[in-house]
């Protein structure tokens, strides 16, 4: 799998729910957390470092949390 459809994916999964929370650090902390779960299974499928997906997926999901407002990703309210 090449590294943009790895790092494509996991951006995307930060983005699809970095809008978890009100408060910019609550968003910045479940974004951290589900792309660091999302990070580590594509490392996990394919071959690569668990650890190095998980880091750059919480990187990624807490950058995405921390900036977006409540406003930007509406979830359904």
């Amino acid at each position: 799998m090449p590294a943009t459809l790895k790092l494509s994916t996991i951006a995307l999964l930060a983005l699809g729910l970095a809008g978890c929370g009100q408060t910019t650090g609550e968003r910045a902390l479940s974004g951290g957390g589900i792309g660091a779960a999302g990070g580590a299974a594509v490392g996990a499928l394919t071959g690569t470092s668990l650890l190095g997906g998980a880091v750059i997926g919480g990187a990624a999901g807490a950058a995405t949390g921390a900036l977006t407002s409540p406003r930007q990703i509406d979830l359904g309210r």
